[in-house]
């Protein structure tokens, strides 16, 4: 069986008053016509009982003696059924058998008296009990009438009928124009009530059209201006109680905004100074370790041990205040140096250092004949690489397979790769995308047949002080500060780019998207 199909439902508000109200005077309209038919049907119906109760049965009676009564000797034999109206019917029935039948077609009853019936006819008149009330018998010879059957003094049965006709014309006619009127009031109600309905809900639209704008805002991070508030009608209504509560809300939100921006300004700016005022007291910690180790006097083992990791533990600070600078300056807007950047030299070179630090690893490459060259900061995308590199080699077990792939692709085949599967990205839209743009896209990815990423830790994987190498490598010891992918995110995204992920167990992508567009070598 197919399933039925359901008709389709207003969906605006608008819509859906408009539809009730059109609906409401629909079966109004139909009560109304329903009660007045049927009130005339049977106001008629009753009038034409009453002619029937007057015709008697002098016409039937008049049938055995061909339009004579049997006392009928005053000279006007046929007066009686000149009187009686076009259409009268009558029959005489003996046994249950129609002996004699006749109908008046015009104004001389003795050249109308005869009428076909079918058996049909004969059999539906047969039924028709002799208790002097009326009923409605459809003739087919005839159409439907209205009889009276009643007792004769020969032991027959006498039938007078009248057409339904008239009536069953004039209460067709009622239907008629009642259906015009009513579907006429339908169409003119209906374009009024839409009009008037619009009219009433335009402070409520204004209201929708104020929380669209809202919600096309960027309110994740930097400074929010919210649009002008709705415009608020009488507050006794619904319609205006509304505005007031979404317009102190839109309030609420504008000073929480504030407040959250002006926090964030004062972390980055700490986190600015206190990097920058750490650079110099590290630095020194680390120098003065070295110099301690190249002491040439005896020195006891443990303080050589414990200088050794004080240095090594300086120079770990150094790098995670390094990294924390530059992601305030990122956070800041600090635009960042461009120029034409290499990127098939460069991941030859990230890929040399990293095979050189992790030996144990299986390092392999798929570059395109052509070199790829991008605008950009040189120094900032070897970090990026770097970065990733570092991750697959830290958290991976030894043997794992790395394979970094550097292709170009057209916008469309970008998005595509953005959007297949389940994935976590970061940064913008997919470069090349934009409107005005077609130059196509970088896409660099690295891949590991590693453990992959946790499910939970997929989300925030991008988030700074996120670490998993104990998830992802059991025999890992150490680790960075969980600074590196969210460098990643935050240099790529001042590249117009995006990195997304893609992890599952034994396959773990990074993809970093950059703009090709054009470079020029300053």
């Amino acid at each position: 069986m197919s399933p039925v199909r359901q008709l389709p439902r207003p969906r605006t508000l608008r819509a859906r008053l408009t539809f009730g109200l059109v609906v409401l005077l629909a079966v109004s309209c139909a009560a109304v016509g329903l009660a007045a038919v049927v009130e005339l049907n049977g106001f008629l119906t009753q009038r034409l009982d009453e002619q029937l109760a007057q015709v008697g049965t002098r016409f039937p009676e008049s049938l055995e003696h061909k339009g004579v009564l049997p006392d009928d000797h005053d000279g006007d034999e046929h007066g009686d059924t000149r009187r009686l109206a076009t259409g009268t019917f009558g029959a005489r029935l003996l046994n249950g058998r129609v002996t004699h039948k006749g109908l008046i077609r015009s104004g001389d009853p003795s050249a109308d008296l005869d009428v076909d019936l079918t058996t049909a006819d004969r059999a539906r008149l047969a039924s028709v009990p002799a208790d002097g009330r009326p009923h409605t018998v459809d003739l087919s010879a005839l159409g439907d009438y209205r009889v009276v059957a009643s007792a004769g003094r020969d032991r027959d049965v006498l039938i007078s009928g009248l057409p339904l006709e008239p009536v069953e014309a004039t209460v067709h006619r009622l239907e008629l124009v009642a259906g015009i009127v009513f579907g006429l009031a339908l169409v003119v109600t209906g374009v009024a009530g839409a009009l008037w309905v619009r009219w009433s809900l335009r402070p409520l639209s204004r209201v929708a059209d104020t929380a669209t704008r809202v919600s096309e805002l960027p309110l994740a991070s930097g400074v929010v201006a919210l649009p002008a508030r709705a415009p608020e009608t009488d507050p006794r209504g619904e319609v205006g109680r509304v505005a007031g509560a979404f317009n102190r809300m839109l309030g609420h939100v504008e000073d929480a905004l504030t407040k959250r921006h002006a926090s964030e300004e004062r972390l980055r700016s700490f986190a600015a100074d206190a990097s920058h005022e750490l650079r110099t007291p590290v630095a020194s910690v680390r120098g003065h370790a070295e110099l301690a180790l190249l002491h040439p006097g005896p020195v006891p083992a443990e303080v050589t041990r414990a200088l050794e990791r004080i240095a090594a533990e300086s120079s770990r600070m150094g790098e995670m205040v390094d990294d924390l600078l530059l992601l305030a300056r990122l956070d800041a807007g600090r635009p960042l140096e461009r120029g034409p950047v290499d990127l098939t030299r460069l991941v030859l070179d990230a890929v040399t250092d990293a095979r050189a630090a992790g030996p144990g690893h299986r390092w392999t490459l798929d570059l395109p004949e052509e070199p790829v060259t991008v605008p950009g900061d040189t120094h900032r995308l070897h970090q990026v690489l770097a970065n990733l590199l570092a991750n697959a080699r830290l958290h991976t077990p030894t043997g794992t397979k790395v394979t970094v792939t550097l292709e170009t692709e057209t916008a469309g085949e970008a998005a595509r790769m953005a959007a297949d599967g389940d994935r976590t990205s970061e940064g913008g839209e997919v470069p090349g995308t934009e409107s005005g743009t077609g130059a196509g896209t970088a896409c660099l990815s690295v891949h590991d047949d590693g453990p992959g990423v946790p499910e939970e830790l997929r989300p925030g994987v991008f988030e700074r002080f996120t670490r998993a190498e104990h998830r992802r490598r059991p025999d890992a010891s150490g680790g960075g500060a969980g600074l590196g992918l969210s460098i990643v995110a935050a240099v790529v995204e001042a590249h117009g780019g995006r990195v997304v992920l893609d992890s599952r167990p034994g396959a773990t992508t990074f993809t970093v998207l950059l703009p090709l567009g054009e470079v020029s070598s300053g």
